[in-house]
C-alpha cells in the first residue's frame, strides 16, 4: 500500500470513528476492515514518517470532523469516536515522538477544577491537542489549586486549560488563578476556561485569558496564541 493510500484511509477512518477493525463503522458494513489502530501500525512498519501521520491524516480528519459537528452533520457521540481514534493514534505514535522532526507545539496543563468530577469535555480537549501537535498532562478530576501550581512549576508549562461544568464548582477557577499569582507564575501563563456554565464575561471578570465553547476552539486558540508569539 502506498503512503499516499495509508495516509488518506487512515483520515478516513478516523472520520468515520473506527478504532480498530472490531469497529463496524457508521454505515455498519466495516467491520473487519484496518481500523486507525491497524493503519497507524502499519504506517510505522512502512516508515511512514510520524510528521505525515500526523499532518496529513489525523489533523485534517479532526478538521473534519469539526466541520461536521459544526454543520450538526455530527452529533457529540460521532465528535467523540473521532477524538477516541486519534487518541488511539497518539498513543502508538508516542514511543516514535522522540526519534522523529516533530517537536511538540508546546505543554498544556488541562484539568478539571477542585469539587467537579466531570471529564467528558476535559478528555475531548485534551484529545484533540495531542492531535494538534501539543504535549498534554492530564491531571484529572478534582484538581486543587496547589497542585496545578505544582505542575507549572515542574513541567514550566505555558497554557492552562481549566473546566467546570457545575457553577458551584465553576467558582474554583479564580482560586487557581489567585493561587499563580501569589507565587509570581500568572504572567508566564496563560489560562483557558470551558465548560457548560463557563462564558466570557465570566472569563474577563476573574482575569481568565479566554474561554472557548469547544475542543476545537481550544486548539484555533492556541494556534493563533503561538503564531502570534513567533
Amino acid at each position: 500500500m502506498s503512503d499516499e493510500k495509508i495516509l488518506a484511509n487512515i483520515r478516513e477512518n478516523t472520520i468515520l470513528g473506527r478504532v480498530d477493525e472490531a469497529d463496524e463503522g457508521f454505515d455498519g458494513n466495516l467491520e473487519g476492515e484496518p481500523g486507525v489502530t491497524e493503519l497507524v501500525q502499519t504506517a510505522l512498519e512502512q516508515d511512514v514518517p510520524v510528521s505525515r501521520i500526523i499532518a496529513d491524516a489525523l489533523s485534517p480528519a479532526m478538521e473534519e470532523v469539526g466541520a461536521r459537528y459544526e454543520s450538526k452533520e455530527y452529533l457529540i457521540p460521532d465528535m467523540l469516536a473521532g477524538a477516541e481514534c486519534v487518541s488511539t493514534a497518539m498513543d502508538i505514535l508516542k514511543p516514535h515522538l522522540a526519534d522523529s522532526d516533530v517537536e511538540p507545539k508546546g505543554l498544556v496543563i488541562v484539568a478539571t477544577v477542585e469539587g467537579d468530577r466531570h471529564d467528558i469535555g476535559k478528555n475531548i480537549v485534551g484529545t484533540l491537542l495531542k492531535g494538534a501537535g501539543y504535549d498534554v498532562h492530564d491531571l484529572g478530576t478534582s484538581v486543587p489549586a496547589e497542585r496545578i501550581v505544582e505542575e507549572v512549576k515542574k513541567t514550566g508549562a505555558r497554557f492552562i486549560g481549566l473546566s467546570a461544568l457545575l457553577t458551584s464548582t465553576m467558582t474554583k477557577m479564580p482560586v487557581v488563578i489567585d493561587a499563580l499569582e501569589s507565587v509570581g507564575l500568572r504572567d508566564k501563563v496563560s489560562v483557558i476556561l470551558g465548560g457548560a456554565p463557563v462564558t466570557q464575561q465570566f472569563a474577563d471578570k476573574i482575569g481568565a485569558d479566554t474561554y472557548c465553547r469547544d475542543a476545537f476552539e481550544a486548539v484555533d486558540w492556541l494556534d493563533s496564541r503561538l503564531a502570534a508569539a513567533e
